[in-house]
């Protein structure tokens, strides 16, 4: 057996097991044995000649009090005094030494179970669900080019529906957040995956825009809560030495997220074979198969998280202490037997619980209606909610948590409003391209000719066309102006961003045809006849280079690795404010080269180097948000910031797409002026690196 293990048949006088439980003695310190088990014979070796009472307590020199002072002190304190008679402050107080003490002693049980398959196997199954988070955000931007076709959508209509998500991610943050420090993490992770889950499904199915715009905004509340949860779980199984490392390496799931959702778009929309219909009313295209493959990440972890245990630290601070030394057990052994080393011991008897200070209702069965008595329960939940919230802003927590907020802040609004300004940046390159190739035709006089193919990025000006048939075609940015038609026939005719102006339309007959009557501007239409309009909707789309859009994403998420790996080696060596402040500085000086950026490849290629550089204060964020705050505060915490990101991201998407074609100087500017400022304010922030998760 390992020398620093004892034996279990030695049990100390200390503890005793009654009734399925460990008795502890009343100090609540942390007992481990040190000292490696010994023979029988060898031990009357050891204390031949000695008596007893000279013995050296064994704890000495491990700075743990002898179990016989702590019994003479209490005796002196007198007899202890119930806890309803006791004032809360006093409470509060004793509560907040237990957590400290448990704090400590909590480390060094995680270093005891050490870092292994057990962390290893949660990593890939958090990972999992922040990979579906990764891919939420790239879900509706990628279905939009097809789906604004079937249902119809209008350019206001698509913004809502990107910025829908964002408005349920917020949500989902802050509610689902703080759920988890009241219900558990595993609990509201599985909560918050099962949401997004089952409306993600049934987005894919239905077919009215506002059904689907709800479905997405719940799916994004849904998703919302597994940033703060994760983070705030898989934190509290590592040991200080591993936390900052391995944090960020799970943050590289939402690059994967990222990468999947190109991936799947790629290969799956262009298909507009993979579908069905169900008469004329029903369609199911290839752009919803994409939507319920984006679904599995999130299913995938929504399973597997059913294996994995509740978090140990957050059970030890509701007073779970069976419980949680179960668990820990769970991790110390199966990562033992990882290793080779099955013999082993946990030696771990008994965990400090900290003070259990909240009041909790909780009404009989026969007391009131069932919705009664969950309606009480919900109350109160929610209450105690709100009081996390409002503990985030007590003088002790104030400071750190307004500077968080404006580093969140300000990160989120430049990412985001680049994210979205970039590709809008090169669709307006192309449209430039575009327009720089049309095609003038001036005066031109044409008569008795059948047009029976696709006329495109073209002008005619001042022609004359008479008795010319136009059938089974198509025109595409085709404008008319000051023209004659007379006499001629029109079928069967699709046309986008397609326009009469000033036109003088004689004994015409246009049937079957999308040239609806908005195309006609300032025309005077003499004898002429509309039979049989084409059904459907009467919006012109753009119509987008799909493979454009996937690559920009899958280079952009891509360009991530390099800083999500550098980040990862070097955050514990040089620290979380040093690893903030200097990503925020470098993306603020990318920023000003977006002025050289005037041709596609040159903004893809600046899209690269921002998102690259401007990973590593994510990850660091995602870290120091997890360890600046204590146990019952740290995922409501999380989620508030993450919550002002979320608002952050929506306003950067609203301002930066609002200047594309105007001006790129005001973006440009916001951008870098807003992560200097929430860089230079991150490193007043305090350094976590060498600090215990309290």
């Amino acid at each position: 057996m390992d020398g620093g293990y004892r034996n279990t048949n030695q049990v100390s006088d200390d503890y005793r097991y009654q009734d399925g439980n460990y008795e502890a003695p009343n100090d609540g310190y942390y007992r481990g044995g040190d000292e490696p088990g010994q023979e029988e014979d060898a031990q009357s070796d050891v204390t031949e000649g000695h008596d007893e009472d000279d013995e050296v307590y064994e704890g000495e020199y491990q700075g743990i009090p002898h179990p016989d002072d702590i019994k003479e002190k209490q005796k002196k304190r007198g007899p202890a005094v119930d806890d309803e008679y006791r004032d809360r402050a006093d409470l509060m107080a004793e509560r907040m030494e237990d957590e400290e003490q448990l704090a400590h002693q909590y480390e060094n049980i995680i270093e005891e179970c050490g870092h292994g398959r057990f962390q290893w196997t949660l990593f890939f199954v958090l990972g999992l669900a922040l990979m579906a988070d990764g891919v939420e955000v790239f879900v509706v931007g990628f279905v939009l080019p097809s789906a604004e076709k079937d249902m119809c959508l209008s350019s206001s209509n698509k913004g809502m529906l990107g910025l829908i998500v964002y408005l349920g991610m917020m949500v989902g943050a802050v509610l689902l957040g703080g759920l988890a420090d009241k219900l558990g993490r595993k609990q509201c992770l599985i909560i918050s995956l099962a949401i997004n889950a089952a409306f993600a499904f049934l987005s894919s199915f239905v077919q009215g825009y506002g059904f689907f715009l709800f479905c997405r905004l719940i799916s994004g509340l849904g998703i919302g809560g597994t940033l703060p949860i994760v983070f705030a779980y898989f934190s509290e199984f590592l040991s200080r030495e591993k936390r900052g490392e391995h944090l960020s390496w799970l943050c590289m799931f939402w690059m994967i997220g990222g990468i999947y959702a190109s991936a799947m778009a790629w290969s799956i929309i262009p298909h507009y074979g993979w579908g069905f219909s169900m008469g004329t009313k029903y369609h199911f295209h290839s752009w919803r198969v994409f939507v319920l493959v984006c679904a599995l990440p999130c299913i995938a972890s929504l399973v597997a998280l059913k294996f994995m245990p509740e978090s140990p630290r957050f059970l030890l601070e509701i007073g779970k202490h069976d419980e949680a030394w179960m668990i820990l057990k769970q991790v110390h052994d199966t990562n033992m037997r990882a290793k080779g080393e099955p013999e082993r011991v946990f030696t771990v008897s008994y965990i400090k619980t900290p003070k259990q200070v909240d009041e909790f209702i909780e009404i009989q069965s026969s007391t009131g209606t069932w919705y009664q008595r969950w309606l009480v329960r919900i109350t109160t939940t929610l209450k105690q909610v709100w009081d996390n919230v409002l503990y985030c802003l007590t003088a002790q927590y104030r400071m750190n948590t307004l500077m968080l907020a404006v580093v969140w802040f300000t990160m989120a609004l430049s990412y985001y409003g680049l994210i979205v300004w970039f590709p809008d940046m090169i669709r307006y390159f192309q449209d430039e391209a575009y327009e720089s190739r049309v095609k003038i035709f001036d005066e031109e006089e044409v008569s008795h000719f059948t047009f029976n193919f696709t006329l495109e990025n073209q002008i005619h000006r001042n022609g004359e066309y008479r008795n010319d048939k136009f059938i089974g075609m198509k025109f595409k940015e085709v404008r008319f102006e000051d023209s004659l038609f007379e006499d001629c026939y029109f079928e069967d005719v699709r046309s986008s961003e397609t326009f009469f102006e000033n036109c003088t339309i004689i004994s015409t007959v246009f049937y079957n045809t999308d040239l609806y009557e908005h195309k006609f501007i300032n025309c005077r239409l003499i004898n002429s006849t509309f039979m049989k309009e084409k059904e459907g909707c009467h919006i012109d789309f753009e119509e987008d280079n799909d493979f454009l859009i996937y690559l920009v994403s899958f280079l952009g998420s891509l360009s991530v690795l390099p800083g999500n790996i550098i980040s990862a080696l070097l955050m514990d060596k040089i620290g979380r404010i040093k690893m903030i402040g200097g990503s925020m500085l470098i993306s603020a000086v990318c920023c000003f080269f977006l002025f050289f950026g005037n041709s596609e490849s040159a903004m893809i290629g600046w899209q690269c180097l921002f998102c690259g550089a401007s990973i590593a204060a994510w990850n660091a964020l995602d870290v120091i948000t997890v360890e600046l705050y204590p146990t019952d505060k740290r995922a409501t915490a999380f989620g508030i910031l993450n919550g002002l990101c979320k608002f952050g991201a929506i306003l950067g998407n609203s301002i930066f797409s609002s200047f594309v074609g105007i001006t790129k100087v005001v973006p440009i500017l916001l951008a870098s002026s807003a992560l200097v400022g929430g860089g230079l304010l991150a490193l007043r922030l305090p350094e976590t690196r060498e600090q215990v998760l309290m």
